[in-house]
């Protein structure tokens, strides 16, 4: 199992048997280069983890443990003394993206998920044995048809079951912000109060600022559009206060919008920029690969997936740590199919269901692509303060029509930070804005007849969508033999 996952973790490997248990770690090393060897142990050993990810505010959280002297400066090993001191309830203490594996010799065993599951985890059952895994494809033939995905936001014990412990959407019904005598500005050019702007721009910039941790190089996937440049904005806006300069990554067909836009936008802030410029014949040579890599067959997923495969290949050549714009369109609405909901009830219902959904879809992709080359992504949007900030607005200041854009909130929040012509650029799909759609789409489908799609169509439930979709599928299949799509698959609403 290691060994297939050896692309997640290039730089160490470590693994133990504890009790009745087997704990197994490939490391990207990020924070502790030298000593964060895992698996971590607890002073007298008689804990141990393994763990995928980062815990942001560690150091917080490290000054609150009885015993702050650790034997390691790993974030990780901060959640293991949280757990021994504390229980695997007070992981809500960590904020962050990660999952954990803790087995004791006293056959004491934890897993464990944060709770937007930015980072992945499945499980798989027979008998009294368990297994667990950071992708499906570390599982041999006979146990993928039993994978599942485990649960963001919850722990298991062979004692308790599962167990939750925390949720990306805030617990009961979300406190809205006191905005008495406000009102929700309906042309272009009125203002948002100054009050509610500024808590959303210091609250993205300290999550931004947050996740600049570590003790090797951060860059920025830089689109062109609106969240990816707040994001390395922010981001070159903290390091040239280090004497540092941002780093960030683009990709597109020659002379693609996202690519013109994030051309300019590093310009502006004066990053060291990179981009790649592929040919269509290079996103049809890599189809196979990406959608074996992000072990789904959603269309809207493979399309965006290609490209960042693509530009993650090239990154990860530069630097160890990516800042991405994901969760922003959930949070503020930024979708197109979002326009439509007429209530707001039913507006902030499906926010909330794109939120808790976001683990089997963009989240899946971004961590996929990216640790298939020992890159890892992070996703400053989707901390939770940042969640429960987003879900507490009035729903109303998140609709869009004529003369009101998308994510108004966002643009005006951080008015001056790009030149006005970019921070007001018509939102694009990533897929679009940088040629992957018309490159993939028509020529997926042509390879598809009708009668085929009629016959083979209802091969997987739910059933497939379209001929372009059946042609991801035949190759998930070859890849993914015996998996079961329900483990795998979270239907996109924009596709």
């Amino acid at each position: 199992m290691l060994r297939r996952l050896t692309h997640r973790g290039p730089d160490d490997e470590g693994s133990a048997s504890v009790a009745d248990s087997w704990i197994g770690h490939r490391r990207l090393s990020i924070v502790d280069v030298d000593g964060g060897h895992q698996p971590l142990a607890t002073r007298d050993r008689s804990l141990l983890l393994v763990g995928n990810g980062e815990v942001y505010n560690h150091e917080r959280v490290r000054c609150s443990l009885g015993d702050p002297d650790l034997l390691t400066r790993s974030d990780n090993e901060v959640a293991l003394r949280v757990v021994q001191e504390r229980g695997p309830e007070a992981l809500k203490e960590c904020h962050g993206m990660f999952a954990f594996l803790l087995a004791g010799h006293d056959g004491r065993f934890l897993a464990a998920r944060d709770p937007v599951g930015i980072k992945p985890l499945y499980w798989a059952r027979l008998g009294d044995a368990v297994r667990f895994a950071s992708e499906i494809q570390a599982f041999d033939k006979a146990w993928r048809p039993l994978v599942e995905s485990f649960p963001p936001g919850h722990y298991w014990t062979p004692a308790t079951g599962l167990r939750r412990f925390a949720s990306p959407i805030p617990d009961g019904a979300i406190e809205r912000l006191d905005l008495s005598g406000t009102c929700a500005p309906d042309a272009l050019d009125a203002d948002f109060p100054a009050e509610v702007l500024g808590r959303i721009r210091e609250t993205l910039c300290e999550t931004v600022e947050r996740q600049l941790m570590g003790d090797v190089p951060v860059g920025v996937f830089l689109s062109g559009g609106l969240d990816s440049s707040l994001v390395a904005a922010i981001a070159a806006d903290a390091l040239r206060a280090r004497d540092e300069r941002l780093q960030t990554f683009a990709v597109g067909l020659e002379d693609s919008p996202d690519l013109l836009a994030a051309r300019e936008v590093a310009r502006f802030l004066d990053a060291d920029h990179r981009e790649l410029i592929y040919t269509p014949q290079d996103a049809l040579d890599a189809l196979p690969t990406v959608v074996a890599t992000i072990e789904s067959y959603d269309p809207a997923l493979v399309r965006s997936a290609v490209a960042n495969y693509l530009l993650a290949e090239m990154t990860a050549e530069h630097v160890k740590v990516v800042l991405t714009g994901e969760g922003a369109d959930e949070i503020f609405a930024g979708y197109e199919y979002l326009h439509e909901f007429e209530h707001e009830d039913q507006l902030h219902a499906e926010l909330e269901r794109t939120i808790e959904g976001l683990h089997n879809l963009n989240l899946q992709r971004a961590d996929r692509v990216t640790m298939a080359h020992g890159l890892e992504a992070r996703v400053p949007f989707l901390e939770l303060d940042l969640i429960a900030l987003g879900l507490a607005l009035p729903v109303a200041w998140k609709t869009a029509g004529p003369g009101r854009p998308e994510k108004r909130l966002l643009r005006q929040a951080f008015d001056g930070w790009l030149p006005e012509h970019l921070l007001w650029r018509t939102k694009s799909q990533f897929g679009d804005g940088s040629g992957m759609a018309s490159v993939l789409s028509e020529r997926m489908e042509q390879s598809v007849s009708e009668d085929e799609y009629l016959v083979e169509r209802e091969t997987v439930k739910p059933a497939l969508r379209s001929r372009e979709e059946l042609a991801y599928y035949r190759i998930f299949a070859r890849h993914l033999h015996g998996v079961r799509p329900s483990a795998t698959i979270g239907y996109s609403a924009t596709t």
